[in-house]
């Protein structure tokens, strides 16, 4: 079946309730790391916990999927295509034993329901709902769509610095400078900069 992802971004019960349910989702696994909103009551773990049931759908916090990872201060980036530290703290804790057996206990659940993971970012390129994705699609051959704010269902396109690594998990190695390409900028003249 695959496996969708969410944000509830500011959506009430009502709104999230209603996307989640036209898209037929039965299972809702929050992978937020700290389940919880000062703004948004109705997104906090035990708000979820309650309403879902009443909507008909499952609901799980999965905790080792959640996102809000760091760095050690003096750990070599490994997966230097991330510019974001947390993306790239994430991109990490995607080959750790507890990141694997979460995600393929969600992708035992996909294979039976429509199982969406949820984060507070409305859009997945946002969020390290993105990295999941690509690990999902890469590491496991599983489809993976992002429900967006309107109900659409986008389909997961990995990120260009996600490589399979012959380990079996994904790698985003920085690229190499004769891989990088510079575009053009125009200065405030609006001539291109030569050289």
């Amino acid at each position: 079946m695959g496996l969708l992802t969410v944000g509830h971004g500011s959506d009430d019960r009502v709104a999230l309730g209603t996307r989640l349910t036209a898209a037929g989702i039965d299972l809702l696994v929050d992978v937020r790391r700290f389940p919880g909103s000062r703004a948004n009551p109705d997104v906090r773990r035990e708000a979820l916990a309650g309403w879902l049931p009443e909507a008909g759908i499952g609901y799980r916090w999965e905790e080792r999927l959640g996102g809000r990872r760091r760095l050690a201060r003096d750990e070599p980036v490994a997966d230097g295509w991330w510019t974001v530290a947390q993306f790239a703290a994430y991109a990490g804790h995607t080959r750790t034993p507890e990141f694997a057996a979460a995600l393929d206990e969600v992708l035992a659940a996909a294979a039976g329901a429509t199982v969406a993971v949820l984060c507070s970012e409305y859009v997945w390129w946002r969020c390290h709902r993105r990295l999941i994705a690509d690990v999902a699609v890469l590491g496991r051959g599983v489809a993976v769509g992002h429900l967006m704010p309107d109900g659409r269902v986008a389909a997961h396109r990995p990120a260009d610095g996600a490589r399979p690594g012959d380990d079996g998990l994904v790698h985003w190695p920085a690229p190499r400078v004769d891989q990088v390409t510079w575009s053009t900028r125009t200065p405030a003249g609006g001539q291109p900069m030569e050289g």
